[in-house]
């Protein structure tokens, strides 16, 4: 899903630089202009909690007034864990540039084709 998000930035010319989450810091929220988060539902639909969520919270403080995209997949449920996401976001003041993608497993062609916009949207 990342890579199509990239791909999509990159094919609005945007310079893209992709992280895995235990290299991003909250410092690195001010150096770009928008920002794509991406993390699968774990266990009870809630954000993977060992790397992706202590660093998210981490960058809220920074957020305000920043525009971003959140995606990710998941295996069960009902994408619960993406509305609370996007509520958080918003609460710290940042600006959802473009509806979520949100994947059941694996992205079809037609998530993959979502994440491309998502990407595009960003750029």
């Amino acid at each position: 899903m990342a890579d199509a998000v990239v791909e999509g930035a990159k094919e609005k010319g945007a310079d893209v630089t992709l992280y895995e989450c235990a290299d991003f810091r909250p410092e690195l929220v001010g150096e770009y202009d928008a920002i794509a988060f991406g993390c699968p539902a774990m266990g009870d639909e809630v954000l993977e909690e060992d790397e992706f969520e202590p660093m998210f919270d981490g960058c809220k403080a920074e957020l305000k007034d920043k525009k971003i995209a959140l995606f990710g997949s998941y295996g069960w449920g009902d994408g619960e864990w993406m509305r609370n996401w996007e509520k958080s976001c918003k609460e710290a003041g940042a600006v959802l540039a473009t509806e979520s993608v949100i994947c059941n497993d694996m992205p079809d062609d037609a998530g993959v084709a979502n994440c491309k916009e998502l990407g595009a949207a960003l750029a």
